[in-house]
């Protein structure tokens, strides 16, 4: 079933579970949290593909995340300050006209293979993939979190964890957010942690050169 869900595309993508900080400015995504406050309701995020997030115009991926408000503030001027969770995956089925703010038909997306986790290994071979690029990370200057973390109980929360910890670019979060199964998801997660891996490395190297 479809149901009707205020959406606020961005530059950047929301995984479930992990939490974001937005500054609200424009008018009309005011009007979309002044609204969600008071019915104390939950909103839609999206990758903006191409375009702007300011104006309008952009073009925006069909699989979301649907969020909930844990903390917001009204500054004087109007704008606000906010911080929201991911909640569950959302797939758009059809835009609605952006009056007086984005609008979709949304259904949840829901994993292909159920509550199927990915094997114990594979879970193993991901944990160190993402403790090197973390390192990696570090010694490149970047901020990120500490290596020391620990993963959640789960092996598909801990995906998005995973996901969530490393330094990945808008559109690598975007195919591992959209995958349709754990294992698909472990798969893209592979992949793009090795690419990010050999980045790092090819910077590092490249620094040691100068």
């Amino acid at each position: 079933m479809t149901r009707r869900l205020p959406m606020f595309p961005l530059g950047t993508v929301l995984l479930p579970g992990e939490r974001l900080p937005l500054h609200v400015f424009e008018p009309r995504y005011r009007a979309l949290v002044a609204d969600v406050r008071d019915d104390e309701g939950t909103f839609g995020v999206v990758l903006i593909e191409r375009g702007s997030e300011v104006g309008g115009g952009d073009v925006r991926t069909d699989v979301g995340t649907e969020v909930a408000l844990e903390a917001a503030e009204q500054y004087p001027d109007g704008r606000w300050g906010l911080v929201v969770l991911g909640v569950q995956r959302i797939r758009v089925v059809a835009w609605e006209p952006d009056a007086p703010y984005p609008c979709a038909q949304v259904t949840a997306f829901e994993d292909l293979d159920g509550a199927a986790t990915c094997p114990a290994e594979v879970l193993q071979s991901l944990d160190g993939s993402a403790r090197r690029v973390l390192a990696l990370a570090t010694e490149a200057g970047l901020a990120v979190a500490p290596t020391t973390f620990e993963l959640p109980s789960g092996d598909v929360d801990a995906l998005w964890y995973l996901a969530s910890l490393v330094p990945l670019g808008a559109f690598d979060r975007q195919r591992v957010l959209a995958a349709n199964s754990a294992v698909r998801r472990a798969a893209v997660l592979a992949d793009v942690l090795d690419d990010v891996e050999g980045a790092l490395r090819h910077r590092l190297a490249g620094r040691d050169d100068a």
